[in-house]
């Protein structure tokens, strides 16, 4: 142990140490000198401190000092111990030495011991300091030397070191594990004949140019001892190896980093043509909202060519009160953000637009997808008036026919008490016509709720009832259904009795129909002379009818309330040649038991 100069720390060890002491200290001031009366007072020191060196007396009171010189060294204290005695011989020399003692000193003899004493201390710790310090620096060396072997031979890479001739000389076992060669193979041959890519005469000019300590970096391709080759980037750098001129390559398979740079070039270019050609208006912002890149439809949409457009954001085409500052960190805080918005355009112009913006499709970048739906919105507002009007148009038509019809109705029913007569049951049968052309005038006019949750409803009881409402003349029916469907009962009604009445008024009076289960659906087929192929497309339409006296309400109402509920509704041929109607789509639930 030293201080911050040159500082001997002394243990002296004696049974009457204070005036050998003082003496040592007077003697050379570099020296700080602890005593210790005992060999094992001396020992609890050496545990409890740290020392330079030691001087030990051969006769002490509680051990010879030749032990403790031992017991010093059994504890691999490295410092060196002088034997310092006013009791000693050759022998006594001798024993000391051989315990490992570094020196050895009588008391009495000619000129200033204590001077000599301290002479030698100096001496002593200094040498054990040379050598201390060597040792250090071997076993330094050393483990260096262990860890850049480790690291060579268990690098994930490929290393292999080569002289300025390309001559092979250390490769690793990762570049003889890839490439399949032994390592003596590869110790005989040349750098280009494992790298394909390597130019002998360009690579040697370029190891020429490098200085000690320069690296380069390559573009290779090694072939491995089949033939197969893979893609390789290469790390040179030019060593002087105890003076000898060598290069450490350090190469990587890039076959995987290679494909990924290709599929992210693939889609970049995917990306690139989509954005270019799409209708829609793309604009790519950074983090301060400002566009970045734009697409021809964007300059449409903002009425701006690209190099103006470029730089601005969209507080630039915002509605005054519009606090851009808000949303747009507002949207910074998610990964998308969907939503309208009123578009100034510089001339004044305002657009609606949906936009749907995510955020960092590439980091600090921000994509934002702008469609002009201002003409949709328009149109349904048209739509939502129009509809307003005919609702209202059908709820006072209805009232103003009904309250007429109901008169009819009661001088119908005065004028069978007056007479009999076979023109009132005619006159009976158009009150009910009119009054079905009214309930059918208010479906089609009223906008139904495509949300109804609907109810269990049995197929069988409900077709069964329908077929007895309709005025079916000679015609039979047959129906097999064994479940319940998911609707809304009234509605459900309604397209059965459409689509019986239907199959009787164009089947005619005997007309056969039969009506069942599909595996997702129900079916209603007649034996009439069923739909011409080219009608099948226009018989859905409002007002479109097949016969004269017909409305053309009836198939619409089918559509619309199979739309209402989900379903699907399709016309083709029945099995006889006669029409077939397949509503499909259709959720069935089990009957209840006590139903059955």
């Amino acid at each position: 142990m030293t201080d911050s100069g040159d500082n001997i720390h002394v243990l002296y060890v004696d049974g009457d140490a204070g005036d050998g002491a003082d003496a040592l200290e007077g003697a050379d001031g570099r020296l700080c000198v602890t005593t210790a009366t005992t060999g094992s007072e001396g020992l609890s020191l050496l545990g409890e401190r740290q020392f330079d060196c030691a001087v030990v007396e051969y006769d002490l009171p509680d051990r010879s000092g030749v032990d403790l010189v031992a017991s010093i060294r059994a504890e691999r204290s490295p410092i060196p111990v002088v034997m310092f005695t006013g009791a000693g011989n050759e022998a006594v020399a001798s024993e000391a030495l051989g315990a490992g003692a570094a020196d050895y000193l009588p008391k009495d003899g000619d000129g200033d011991r204590y001077a000599e004493l301290a002479g030698r201390l100096r001496r002593a710790v200094t040498a054990n300091r040379v050598a201390t310090t060597a040792a250090d620096r071997r076993r330094e060396l050393a483990e260096k030397t262990a860890r850049v072997e480790v690291l060579f031979e268990r690098s994930p890479d490929m290393i292999n070191v080569h002289d300025a001739d390309g001559n092979i000389i250390d490769p690793n076992a990762r570049l003889c594990e890839e490439t399949g060669y032994d390592r003596e193979e590869l110790e005989g041959m040349k750098v280009w004949e494992i790298d394909e890519a390597v130019d002998p005469s360009a690579v040697q000019e370029v190891w020429d140019d490098m200085d000690v300590g320069d690296s380069e970096r390559f573009q290779g391709r090694y072939q491995r001892r089949d033939g197969s080759t893979f893609p390789v980037e290469v790390h040179v750098r030019r060593l002087d190896l105890e003076g000898r001129e060598r290069f450490v390559a350090i190469s990587r398979d890039v076959t995987d980093q290679r494909e990924r740079e290709r599929k992210l070039r693939r889609e970049s270019d995917r990306f690139r043509a989509v954005f270019e050609k799409a209708f829609d208006a793309m604009v790519i912002a950074d983090d301060d909202g400002r566009y970045v890149d734009a697409n021809a439809s964007a300059t449409e949409l903002f009425g701006l060519p690209k190099a103006e457009l470029l730089g601005q954001s969209i507080r630039d085409f915002a509605p005054e009160e519009f606090d851009f500052e808000s949303a747009w960190h507002e949207f910074r805080t998610t990964d998308e953000e969907r939503g309208t918005f009123p578009l100034v355009r510089p001339d004044g112009t305002e657009r609606i637009v949906e936009y749907a913006a995510t955020r960092d499709i590439v980091p600090g970048q921000h994509l934002s997808v702008l469609r002009d739906v201002t003409e949709r919105q328009e149109r349904d507002e048209r739509l939502r008036q129009q509809n307003e009007r005919l609702e209202e148009f059908a709820g006072v038509v209805s009232h103003d026919l009904r309250n007429p019809l109901n008169v009819a109705a009661g001088r119908l029913e005065l004028a069978r008490r007056e007479c009999d007569s076979e023109h009132l049951d005619a006159v009976d049968r158009a009150h009910d016509r009119m009054g079905e052309l009214i309930g059918d005038l208010l479906t089609l006019a009223r906008k139904g709720d495509p949300e109804t949750d609907g109810e269990a409803v049995a197929l069988d009881d409900l077709v069964k009832d329908c077929w007895g409402s309709v005025a079916t003349a000679d015609a039979t029916f047959a129906a097999d259904f064994e479940r319940a469907v998911v609707a809304d009962p009234g509605r459900l009604r309604r397209l059965f009795e459409n689509l019986l009445r239907n199959a009787v008024e164009h089947g005619g009076d005997d007309v056969h129909v039969e009506a069942g289960e599909l595996e997702d659906g129900f079916y209603v087929a007649d034996d009439g002379p069923g739909i011409p192929a080219e009608d099948r497309d226009a018989i859905f339409d409002v007002g479109y009818s097949t016969t004269p006296d017909g409305t053309g309400f009836g198939l619409s109402i089918v559509a619309r309330i199979a739309a209402e509920h989900g379903w699907s509704v399709s016309v083709g041929d029945g099995p006889d040649g006669g029409a077939r109607f397949e509503i499909s789509g259709v959720e069935f639930v089990p009957i209840d038991d006590d139903r059955r």
